[in-house]
């Protein structure tokens, strides 16, 4: 892992040269951070965009909202409206740009009327050598990366943001809703409120990383390995069961194995 001091000041630097910038915030700690940092470079315009959409869960959604609220970050919420574009829909493999190409071009048409000068969000270093669709996205409206610029990677910005106190340190990864549906099975509204309120179901029973698959009318719940133990036992295992064939799940299945990206990589 490199935290040297250079890294930093290589990212303030490259923050400072925007005059004023708008940041997708999600309230992961990439996004989280790059926007914590940039409200401390001296006269820096800057304010965050927290895309609300159904694809986010609202539990997210306030969770974000209440860690910029406690560290006196400006973050407005704007409304995306992802899941009403077929494209996204129809949900392709690169269905990641279709999302973020909406938040970005609402972004960009918020920088012509209130005069930004750029727009930045979260990927990092680590992130290079991955398919991201996402980034061909951010290329396309011109949305800089200064994490990844800096050469700061993931590890890094988890060290840097626990040491400044950040709540969101060690926060695990919290992809969109849509990421439960199966590539080609089509994104739904009904869909992702089912598996909101799927996951809010085990969560309930304690449970801190969760996915709840949706194959077709079948729940897949996974939590991270560590706890799939508890998760198989009873009466825990039944009362999710229950909990989820109420939503409306034909069949709901626990797996063993538990969600196998569960790190906080």
């Amino acid at each position: 892992m490199d935290s040297s001091p250079e890294l930093l000041d290589r990212l303030d630097a490259r923050l400072a040269a925007c005059g004023s910038v708008l940041v997708a915030y999600s309230g992961g700690v990439d996004s989280a951070f790059l926007l914590w940092r940039a409200c401390r470079i001296p006269g820096l315009r800057v304010e965050g965009v927290l895309a609300d959409s159904p694809s986010l869960k609202r539990s997210e959604r306030d969770a974000a909202l209440a860690f910029a609220r406690a560290q006196g970050l400006p973050v407005r919420l704007l409304s995306t409206h992802e899941t009403e574009d077929p494209r996204y829909q129809a949900n392709p493999a690169n269905r990641c740009f279709f999302c973020k190409a909406e938040l970005f071009q609402r972004m960009e048409a918020l920088a012509r009327a209130e005069g930004w000068n750029a727009l930045a969000y979260g990927e990092h270093a680590d992130d290079l050598g991955h398919d991201r669709p996402g980034r061909q996205a951010a290329e396309h409206f011109a949305v800089i990366a200064p994490l990844r610029e800096a050469g700061i990677g993931k590890a890094a910005i988890r060290a840097w943001a626990a040491a400044a106190g950040l709540s969101v340190a060690d926060k695990p990864a919290q992809p969109c809703l849509a990421s439960r549906i199966p590539t080609g099975q089509p994104v739904t509204p009904e869909k992702l409120r089912r598996i909101e309120a799927a996951e809010a179901a085990v969560e309930a029973e304690g449970f801190r990383i969760v996915r709840v698959r949706h194959w077709d009318e079948t729940a897949l719940v996974q939590v991270s390995p560590a706890e799939t133990t508890r998760l198989l036992a009873e009466p825990c295992a039944s009362r999710i069961r229950s909990a989820l064939q109420a939503l409306g799940f034909a069949q709901v299945r626990l797996d063993p194995s538990g969600y196998q990206g569960a790190s906080l990589a």
